[in-house]
């Protein structure tokens, strides 16, 4: 029997192109809001002198609100346009990020990564689900790669940009920036994106709490849930710590902080194009597991490093970011092929919210193992972060295989289908 070739993969549209760099553009905003706080950590902590556990929970604060706003709009996630709510969330994350960039002590600075988080949090989901409706399952390894792209901008940019300028006019004028660049991007969604309501078509009896506990009883999508909310743990974990490990136990200076983070977002602009094209051409959970282990291994190393030269902090940042990476597209690929075109909204908006509250628990979980005696002590039990790490991200290799499984049966199922539909006989004609 001759092996049954697969179809070349077609190329993108140009709206289809426009898509792609409209929400990557919207990634990189709410990915850089989010991932700022990690450098400005040993800024933040040494002005409004907190402590570790103070700055895990006005990370977790942003994590915490946005899975409760996302858990709240679930069932109505499927019943609007969603471009429209794209457009809701977006302006309320706007005015959110300007609140962080007006405030001066430490509760308004809880207040407004909450005001924030409410509103952010539920881009990415609305975003998913999008590319969910937009694209097929064989084009959404590369696309994911193109959306993941926002992360490494916002490392090789965005980051370096608003340390720059936090070293010169406070560490509230990044989020300044942002509201600026978020307003341009809010624009272009408004006059270009055309409207998305094709699950619309999809007409459902049930009542947006009802829709969100169906999607929440759903076995397949509870797979989906825990895999997704595995894999943010270690980043949020891991991450906010990051510029004061650096600076405190590995002796980086403020000068060398910028470059760090854009050697290794630089790193990521050549990384999320190939994993995008292999997570297309081979399979998505091989990919997933070899990611894992080398993240694992790198992640353990670099945890227990001393004081070593710039250049080797370079290269594990760079070693950790295609971990990460090559972990995240094959990954978000195949959680996506999990849900229904009409639960798709409340599938997304429910796993983000997971992700969001299980990272939330990580970063404050984070902040009580780590200690810090005082404002320029080095970090203490970092190492054991890294540990705990690569045993969730063990775990974190069978619950994708669980994926995998899932979506793999059911495309076959398709197939099946599809194919007894074209080989069974038409029934005569009776005259």
């Amino acid at each position: 029997m001759s092996e049954i070739k697969q179809p070349p993969v077609s190329k993108f549209t140009s709206y289809q192109v426009f898509v792609i760099v409209i929400l990557a553009l919207t990634q990189f905003t709410v990915v850089l809001d989010f991932m700022v706080m990690s450098p400005l950590g040993d800024m933040l902590m040494k002005t409004m002198e907190l402590k570790p556990s103070q700055f895990a929970f006005a990370v977790s604060s942003y994590a915490f609100s946005a899975g409760i706003s996302g858990i709240a709009t679930a069932g109505f996630a499927d019943r609007y346009d969603r471009k429209k709510l794209l457009l809701f969330f977006y302006v309320g994350f706007i005015l959110g990020t300007l609140f962080c960039g007006i405030t001066t002590n430490y509760p308004m600075l809880i207040a407004a990564r909450i005001v924030t988080g409410v509103f952010g949090g539920v881009i990415g989901s609305v975003s998913m689900a999008i590319v969910a409706d937009l694209f097929p399952l064989e084009k959404r390894g590369r696309v994911m790669g193109f959306m993941q792209m926002g992360f490494g901008v916002s490392q090789v940019l965005g980051i370096p940009i608003s340390l720059y300028i936090a070293n010169h006019w406070g560490w509230q004028s990044p989020f300044l920036m942002i509201v600026v660049l978020a307003t341009l991007v809010l624009v272009g969604i408004f006059i270009r994106m055309e409207p998305i309501t094709k699950h619309l078509d999809v007409k459902t009896d049930r009542n947006p709490f009802m829709h969100l506990v169906y999607t929440l009883k759903n076995k397949e999508y509870r797979i989906g849930f825990f895999a997704t909310a595995l894999l943010s743990i270690g980043g949020f974990m891991m991450m906010p710590w990051g510029s004061a490990f650096s600076i405190n136990n590995l002796h980086i200076t403020k000068e060398q902080l910028p470059l760090l983070f854009m050697v290794a977002g630089i790193s990521t602009l050549f990384i999320m194009p190939i994993i995008g094209k292999l997570s297309d051409k081979i399979d998505k959970f091989v990919l997933f597991t070899i990611a894992s282990v080398w993240m694992m291994l790198v992640v353990v190393i670099y945890t227990n490093l001393t004081p070593v030269p710039l250049w080797v902090v370079m290269i594990f940042n760079v070693a950790m970011m295609i971990g990460i990476m090559s972990r995240m597209v094959p990954s978000m690929a195949l959680v996506t092929g999990l849900p229904e075109m009409h639960d798709r909204g409340a599938f997304m908006s429910i796993n983000s919210s997971l992700q969001q509250v299980a990272g939330g628990i990580a970063s404050i979980v984070g902040g009580l193992v780590v200690v810090q005696k005082t404002k320029f002590s080095p970090l203490e039990h970092y190492d054991t972060l890294g540990y705990v790490i690569c045993g969730i991200s063990i775990v974190g290799i069978y619950s994708i295989y669980a994926v995998s499984k899932v979506v793999k049966n059911r495309k076959q199922q398709i197939t099946k289908q599809g194919f007894e539909e074209k080989v069974q006989p038409k029934e005569p004609v009776l005259k």
